[in-house]
């Protein structure tokens, strides 16, 4: 099957247009050091917008002939594009929203390399170096807004969820927007699609102009996680838990509607910090949310954290199903508490500076046999049990999408991973869940697990 393709020159865009030759000469290069193999699978992503796909390697396949190139131009730095998703494209000209995109990958590329990864400035093996980094990532894109009162709700959730949860989804954005909320998500399709479109319809009722739909990505998942086209402030972080921190640092409340295992993998990092000691009183409004029908789902997950972190981890969030105007009403009332806790405390309105994070959270764990194999899944301190479980989530996440992640099982079978009986058990119940409700890949293709659950008495 062939895909419609177009060649384009897209015209300089912002402050990120101006490139100096050394930068230039890095995005272009294609050894094994240069960026130019992340800087093109990152802006594909980001042309094949809306497509159907969770698969990277996919992707790269179906548009092999796709180039990318960055050129001086008068005016800036022009991008240069061969064998193009012509979907990106409205008469030959290319789709405003994906061009601020396509600048925005070129920022954030550039401006991690050089001024965060490779600057001494910033000590990533400690935990306030690591948190430094990530406030001046999102500080360079213009995301952060001092001035404004908390607002700005996440919502993270599944990108293989059903048309009836997804319609769910846009209700709960819907709710949010009317009473001056803004959302924030992981960009792509799905739950993560539809709290923006409810919101940007509500948002244009109550002639809200300036309405913030913020999408945090990372190039790692990009390709699974397309950003959508109604996300007007991209931003890529350089590795996952730099963008969950990125999450929790920048939004003022969570919202979680279903998904897979991405999405457990995101409450397990929240409830794994809101249950460190230090965080016991701040102020972070959590709500579990569904249509009616995904009361069962939600029980299910609420099940797994009490038989893994207890019933202090339960009173950390609120689950509602089937009312998001209740849901609306409670986290509005929940970004009362917390501007009035950080008014109190002469504490950032656009970054939650006072939230303990520690570095079983901020260390990139890369997943491999070993790694996988070596976690502790075994009952300890509720929030070291959480950190690791969110690792073991993140590893089955890359084997479901992440080229990395898919190369490792296919030389080596499935990642294998041993804990306490009862604790296994409970994961490998939700997991298989997951799997038969298709919530692991897209509907429609058939999962093979990328995992294996081993019973091991401690």
């Amino acid at each position: 099957m062939t895909y419609p393709i177009i060649d384009a020159a897209i015209a300089p865009s912002g402050h990120w247009s101006v490139l100096s030759r050394a930068e230039v000469a890095r995005l272009l290069d294609r050894g094994h050091s240069g960026l130019y193999p992340l800087f093109r699978s990152c802006c594909l992503a980001v042309l094949a917008s809306g497509s159907d796909l969770d698969d990277g390697r996919e992707l790269l396949r179906r548009y092999s002939t796709f180039d990318v190139d960055v050129a001086e131009h008068a005016s800036g730095v022009q991008i240069n594009l061969a064998g193009a998703p012509a979907q990106a494209f409205v008469d030959g000209v290319l789709i405003e929203g994906i061009r601020e995109h396509l600048f925005s990958v070129l920022r954030d590329i550039v401006f991690v390399v050089d001024e965060i990864l490779d600057h001494p400035r910033f000590d990533l093996g400690t935990r306030g170096g690591t948190t430094d980094a990530v406030f001046n990532i999102l500080r360079n894109a213009n995301a952060l807004k001092p001035i404004e009162a908390p607002s700005l709700v996440v919502c993270w959730g599944g990108h293989s969820i059903s048309r009836g949860e997804y319609e769910y989804s846009k209700l709960v954005g819907y709710e949010l927007g009317l009473r001056g909320l803004d959302i924030c998500t992981g960009c792509g399709p799905g739950a993560m699609k539809g709290p923006m479109k409810g919101a940007a319809i509500a948002h244009s009722k109550q002639r809200r102009r300036n309405g913030r739909y913020v999408g945090i990505t990372e190039p790692g998942i990009i390709a699974a996680e397309a950003p959508n086209p109604i996300t007007n402030k991209l931003v890529i972080l350089p590795d996952i838990e730099k963008r969950l921190e990125a999450f929790v640092r920048l939004g003022h409340g969570i919202i979680v509607l279903p998904g897979g295992a991405g999405t457990m993998e995101e409450i397990l990092y929240l409830l794994g910090i809101l249950l460190h000691p230090d965080n016991a009183n701040i102020e972070l409004p959590f709500i579990l949310t569904g249509p009616a029908n995904a009361a069962s789902y939600f029980a299910r997950v609420d099940q797994l954290i009490e038989q893994t972190l207890g019933k202090a981890a339960q009173a950390r969030y609120r689950i509602i199903t089937g009312d998001p105007v209740a849901v609306a009403r409670e986290m509005a009332s929940g970004l009362e508490r917390v501007r009035r806790q950080r008014d109190a405390a002469g504490d950032s309105y656009s970054f939650n500076w006072r939230l303990t994070i520690e570095r079983d959270f901020q260390q990139p764990f890369v997943p491999t046999h070993e790694s996988m194999a070596a976690l502790d899944l075994y009952p300890g301190p509720s929030h070291v049990l959480a950190a690791n479980l969110r690792r073991a989530l993140s590893g089955i996440v890359a084997g479901n999408v992440k080229e990395q992640g898919q190369m490792e099982i296919e030389k080596h079978g499935p990642f294998v991973l041993h804990g306490e009986p009862r604790l296994v058990g409970a994961l490998d119940s939700l997991l298989a869940y997951f799997a038969a409700a298709n919530r692991m890949k897209l509907p429609g293709k058939h999962y093979q697990p990328c995992y294996r659950l081993v019973a091991k008495a401690g």
